[in-house]
C-alpha cells in the first residue's frame, strides 16, 4: 500500500506556509495561556462528604491523601472488570509521567500526585508491586468517590454522567450503552485549606490529551495521530490500515 506524501515545494513556499501555520500556533498559545488563567479563577465546592482510601499503611481520608501539602492531583486509575486487572492506557501513561522526577516537580509547587481506583487495596498493591513503581496509589472500594466524580459509571450507584453530559445527552452524540459501565478516563484536584477539602476542577476524556506524553511528539509529525476521527488529507495512514494488514 502507497502512502500519501504531502506536497513538494521550494524553501520559499515551505517557509511561507510555516510562517502562516506559526501565526496561528501563537494564537494557539495565547488562548491555551487564557484558558489556564480562566482555570485558576474557577470557584471551588467544598467536600462534605466523608470519603475513605485504603492505602499500604491502612486507611487515610481525602485530606490525609494530600501528605501535608495544599494541592492534591488525583489520576483515576481505570481498572478493566472484564481483565481485572488495570487499564493497558492508565498504565502506560504511569510508567512515562508518574515517575520520582515529575512527581519531585509536582511537590516543589506544593502539589501532591495520587492515584486512585475502585478496586480492593489488595489487587492494586499486587499489580503496583508488579510494575515495580512507587507513586502513592490508594483504594476507593466500598466508597462513593469515583462515582461521585463520575470516573466510574454505575447506574445502580449514581445516574449516568459523564464529561458534565447526562446519559440522554451522551447517547445523543452517539455514546453506546455499553460503554456507560464500569471506568472512563479522569483526573481531580482538590485543595485543602487547614483541615477543609475542596472540589476545584475534574477534566474527562480529550480534555487529557496533553497529560499522554507521547501525543506530544505526534502531533508535530506530517501524519499525527493517525486516528480515524483526525481531520487528514486524503491517503494519509491511518491505524485502522495497519491492523488489517
Amino acid at each position: 500500500m502507497t502512502t500519501a506524501l504531502p506536497p513538494v515545494v521550494s524553501q520559499q513556499e515551505w517557509l511561507a506556509a510555516r510562517k502562516a501555520l506559526l501565526a496561528k500556533e501563537k494564537e494557539a498559545t495565547k488562548l491555551r495561556d487564557q484558558i489556564n488563567a480562566e482555570r485558576r479563577r474557577l470557584p471551588m465546592v467544598r467536600v462534605e462528604k466523608d470519603y475513605v482510601f485504603t492505602g499500604p499503611d491502612g486507611e487515610l481520608s481525602l485530606a490525609g491523601l494530600f501528605e501535608g501539602r495544599s494541592q492534591l492531583y488525583i489520576h483515576h486509575f481505570m481498572w478493566r472488570d472484564d481483565l481485572d486487572t488495570g487499564c493497558p492506557s492508565c498504565t502506560a501513561s504511569a510508567g512515562m509521567n508518574f515517575t520520582p522526577q515529575v512527581l519531585a516537580h509536582l511537590h516543589s509547587r506544593d502539589i501532591t500526585f495520587a492515584a486512585v481506583s475502585r478496586a480492593p487495596a489488595e489487587k492494586i498493591q499486587a499489580y503496583k508491586a508488579k510494575h515495580d513503581w512507587t507513586f502513592p496509589w490508594y483504594s476507593s472500594h466500598g466508597s462513593d468517590f469515583s462515582y461521585d466524580m463520575h470516573a466510574s459509571l454505575d447506574e445502580s450507584r449514581r445516574p449516568v454522567e459523564y464529561n458534565y453530559l447526562s446519559k440522554e445527552e451522551l447517547k445523543q452524540r452517539g455514546f453506546p450503552e455499553e460503554m456507560m459501565k464500569g471506568d472512563m478516563p479522569a483526573n481531580s484536584v482538590f485543595l485543602r485549606d487547614g483541615d477543609e477539602v475542596f472540589h476545584t476542577y475534574t477534566a474527562y476524556t480529550r480534555g487529557l490529551d496533553q497529560l499522554f506524553t507521547p501525543y506530544n511528539f505526534i502531533d508535530f509529525t506530517p501524519y499525527g495521530r493517525q486516528e480515524t476521527w483526525e481531520d487528514s488529507p486524503e491517503g494519509w495512514p491511518k491505524l485502522t490500515d495497519r491492523l488489517e494488514r
